[in-house]
């Protein structure tokens, strides 16, 4: 029997298998295409909008002990080499898997009773974030670099333990379809978030200081940290005025022993048996897609410091030309797997993801050239944009609702720990050799990606033939 199978087909085979209840036999059949009024109405409702004040609140700490504070550290004279192997705090988002199971099940004092399973670790997770974003703008990097360093890694951990409450939210409040609508509300957040972490900071790092003084100021970033810290009250009255989504009830523990078997064990069996052979392709491309741009982001800041750029220059240009097509990416992104499917879109990102690296590297032998970097950083976050969308969406359709926190945490952290690892030496390599150098390697870096998407694109359109076929 011959079948003919389009991507509408495969990319529903992933979210098929995440469901626990079968379906019936018209599921098999190819699914209507949404028009484009309804494929853009989709943002409009409640929950598609509660996810871009959730995603500011997730996208808020990333680069403040990243991107943001690497630009602090190289102007307060910390060299490359030291700021590349501090970037391997951000390894917490990593092992977010090896808690994942206790958000996923474990109940908080008081506060779960009033505010739910999901919305208690979320609340909870952002006033870690910012007491500890408090305790950043307090310290001093000349004097002593371990206080930073410590208030950085709870920045990092309560930030990560955020993520995973906060994809289990996003996964239960809407069905498989609108998956993709969320992923794009919730990156335009993230993006925004990042945008204000990034350059808001540097802007308000600017206007603090004192005016005829030159060099290096504490004041000034003591005061952005702070403005940074008082930005997650947003996303905290968010969780305090959004509904929990509705709990799936699990069959209570006999024991301990069974508990920890529901908790740590089920999760990731779960997943293995659902995919079986087709698991070790879909792991390796969650690790690999997103290599090139954790990579080169990490000295993307000191880049800019050592091409001459102020801090009102790069905060101008993120800001505007930076929001604008971060937005248009995220949109056009979310649309465009909504309505061609999820893998075309992951295929394109990684292609751009890759290219706009290259942009960097010529933006390396240009020198202080402003408009350059308005076009570089355009394009660069066009491409993050669509990339993440595609990308969130389809870890979403790889989850099971059951086990929505570990499984969907397992796959974020998997995301990050090779790339995070190996941005770890970004700033040894650029000691080593130049900026040019090494932007053009992450550039090579996502060319392996590629033929993983391929592979994975293939293999479902093979599952989904099959399913049709039975």
């Amino acid at each position: 029997m011959n079948v003919r199978v389009s991507e509408s087909q495969v990319t529903p085979y992933y979210s098929r298998m995440r469901q626990t209840v079968s379906e019936p036999t018209s599921a098999n059949r190819p699914p209507a295409r949404p028009s484009w009024g309804q494929t853009l109405r989709v943002y409009l409702e409640p929950p598609t909008l509660r996810m871009v004040l959730l995603g500011f609140s997730a996208g808020l700490p990333l680069l403040l002990v990243f991107g943001t504070l690497s630009f602090w550290l190289r102007e307060a004279g910390i060299d490359r080499t030291t700021i590349g192997y501090l970037s391997w705090i951000g390894l917490a988002y990593g092992f977010k898997w090896v808690w994942a199971p206790l958000v996923d099940r474990l109940p908080i004092v008081l506060l779960t009773r009033w505010l739910g399973r999901r919305r208690s670790w979320l609340l909870l997770s952002q006033s870690v974030i910012m007491a500890a974003l408090i305790g950043l703008a307090f310290t001093d990097p000349r004097l002593a670099l371990m206080p930073m360093v410590w208030c950085a890694l709870a920045v990092a951990v309560a930030s990560a333990t955020q993520d995973i409450a906060l994809d289990a939210y996003r996964i239960e409040s809407a069905d498989v379809q609108r998956q993709a609508a969320l992923a794009a509300s919730y990156q335009t957040g993230y993006r925004i978030a990042m945008i204000w972490a990034g350059a808001g900071v540097l802007w308000i790092a600017a206007r603090a200081e004192v005016a005829g003084v030159t060099g290096y100021q504490q004041d000034a970033w003591q005061t952005a940290y702070l403005v940074m810290a008082a930005s997650m009250l947003l996303g905290m009255v968010t969780v305090l005025f959004s509904p929990e989504p509705i709990a799936i009830v699990m069959p209570r523990a006999r024991n301990a022993a069974e508990w920890l078997k529901g908790a740590l064990v089920d999760p990731f069996a779960d997943f293995l048996k659902r995919y079986g052979k087709q698991a070790a392709l879909i792991l390796a491309l969650i690790a690999m897609y997103r290599i090139s741009d954790v990579v080169m982001g990490i000295m993307a800041n000191p880049f800019y410091v050592d091409m001459g750029f102020s801090k009102d220059e790069v905060a101008a240009v993120t800001k505007v030309f930076g929001v604008i097509m971060t937005l248009v990416g995220a949109f056009v992104g979310g649309a465009l797997a909504m309505r061609f499917g999820v893998m075309k879109v992951l295929m394109l990102g990684a292609v751009l993801s890759a290219g706009t690296n290259l942009l960097f590297a010529w933006l390396a032998t240009r020198g202080h050239d402003l408009s350059a970097l308005m076009f570089v950083i355009s394009a660069d976050n066009l491409a993050s944009g669509i990339a993440s969308a595609a990308f969130i969406a389809y870890l979403s359709g790889l989850t099971n609702v059951n086990y929505s926190a570990t499984q969907y945490a397992l796959f974020s952290s998997m995301m990050l720990l090779l790339p995070k690892f190996l941005a770890g030496y970004s700033g040894a390599f650029v000691d080593a050799y130049n900026y040019q150098t090494f932007f053009i390697g992450t550039a090579l870096l996502g060319v392996p990606v590629l033929l993983l998407v391929w592979l994975a694109s293939k293999q479902a359109t093979q599952a989904a033939i099959d399913t049709c076929e039975r």
